[in-house]
């Protein structure tokens, strides 16, 4: 994994895809097209969309399990503090050998920086909250979410997903 190449991507991500608007329908929306594209796959996964304060849509398929619902916890947490992916905030600190504790002292206990927290953001009014996935390996839970915001906004998920090298 090339970890420049990932956080480029990363941030091409959050750039594009952006809500035009937000509301309670369109979380719904959001988490609704996850929730079939993890039945469909048979994937083992909880599924959170919220807005900062309050949880619009929240599914736990088969297989998944009570710690996932507490990996979405921690994973929503980081992107409510750092209004990013926590994919991205993984990869920064693996770039820079740090941890949440030794370098904001954030608690492993209410903050997960492993993939799978997306910002949800909306044009003109910025970041507003999270989609989460918990259930996969983090790179295919932020992967999910991303394909998932491209068919709801309209964009090529060939073109904006992480690349996968020979071997991963």
């Amino acid at each position: 994994m090339n970890i420049g190449r990932d956080l480029q991507q990363i941030a091409q991500q959050e750039k594009l895809l952006v809500a035009p608007r937000f509301d309670a329908d369109f979380g719904w929306q959001v988490g609704t097209h996850l929730h079939e594209l993890a039945k469909a796959r048979g994937l083992p996964i909880a599924i959170d969309v919220r807005t900062f304060g309050q949880s619009i849509f929240y599914s736990a398929l088969t297989g998944a399990t009570p710690d996932n619902a507490d990996w979405v916890r921690r994973k929503s947490n980081t992107v409510a503090q750092f209004r990013c992916s926590s994919y991205a905030v993984a990869l920064r600190l693996a770039e820079s050998a740090s941890t949440l504790a030794d370098k904001f002292g954030l608690s492993n206990a209410d903050y997960a920086t492993h993939g799978g927290g997306f910002p949800l953001t909306v044009q003109g009014a910025g970041v507003i909250g999270s989609i989460t996935v918990s259930g996969l390996p983090q790179r295919d839970d932020h992967g999910l979410i991303v394909e998932a915001l491209c068919a709801l906004l309209g964009h090529d998920y060939a073109t904006l997903r992480l690349v996968h090298e020979e071997g991963e």
